[in-house]
């Protein structure tokens, strides 16, 4: 009876935090920022980049999204036809695109701070953070295919390397995003869901994800596609953000508090 009670009281809680952090608007927003923003600045970096990395970045695209369909056939221009990529951009487009690619890092920092229920962080303290965010997820994103993988020791080892990968991406990310205000600890907990959950959704993409885009490029022609693939990043930030926010919960629990300790805050809110 107490168990049963302790839970209905953990999911009470759990279900108010969903509330609180409008897990469905937070999703909506990161995702919209990241086809608009994130995807643009991936293209213009990778026009940037030898053969072997956006060869490895198109893996990586098989692996998250599925091994066919529209989008991924498009992604081919990653590795081909780039070698003039930085004149037909220009200079001041690659500029726009990376500096635009801050305005996703910039909602992320958002959700994680309004699931810790803290205030805005001053610009001079996290600016630099949002260019290093960037920076070690296009670095990750171009490993995902080989991580899948496991350097060739088979794809069951490899969700296994991108589950651990994953959970130590989101939670250095909680980290660095709410510019250490939150201790380690406390922070693993929404990053074993988070990371767990993403992975566990892009291992699930690649039995309907395709199909799916095939099917709506045919009824509804290439906007078919862009909206199924939408779609399908509200699903994967949903995970994300339910993750993270439920993890704030856990965090808090007694049990889970005996071994990860408070959550110390430091207002970092003031602006210079």
């Amino acid at each position: 009876m107490a168990i049963a009670e302790a839970a209905r009281s953990l999911a009470a809680r759990a279900g108010r935090q969903l509330v609180r952090v409008t897990v469905l608007d937070m999703s909506t927003r990161l995702a919209a920022q990241a086809f608009l923003a994130a995807l643009p600045m991936l293209i213009a970096v990778a026009s940037l980049c030898p053969a072997p990395v956006r060869h490895e970045l198109r893996r990586s695209l098989h692996t998250l999204i599925g091994s066919a369909g529209p989008v991924v056939a498009d992604a081919d221009v990653l590795t081909r036809g780039m070698d003039n990529s930085f004149y037909n951009w220009g200079a001041l487009g690659l500029l726009v695109a990376l500096l635009s690619a801050t305005s996703f890092t910039r909602a992320l920092q958002r959700m994680c701070e309004r699931a810790w229920e803290l205030p805005r962080s001053g610009v001079r303290y996290v600016a630099w953070r949002w260019a290093l965010w960037l920076l070690v997820w296009i670095t990750v994103l171009v490993l995902q295919g080989s991580l899948h993988g496991a350097f060739g020791a088979g794809p069951v080892l490899g969700v296994a390397l991108q589950t651990v990968g994953s959970v130590l991406m989101w939670w250095w990310t909680q980290h660095l995003l709410l510019a250490g205000r939150v201790p380690w600890l406390p922070l693993l907990p929404g990053a074993l869901l988070a990371g767990g959950g993403a992975v566990a959704l892009c291992v699930a993409s690649g039995l309907w994800l395709p199909r799916a885009l095939r099917v709506s490029e045919q009824r509804y022609g290439p906007l078919g596609s862009v909206f199924t693939l939408l779609s399908w990043l509200i699903v994967f930030f949903t995970v994300v953000v339910a993750g993270v926010a439920i993890g704030r919960v856990l965090a808090q629990e007694d049990s889970v508090r005996r071994w990860t300790g408070p959550a110390d805050r430091q207002d970092l809110s003031r602006k210079p």
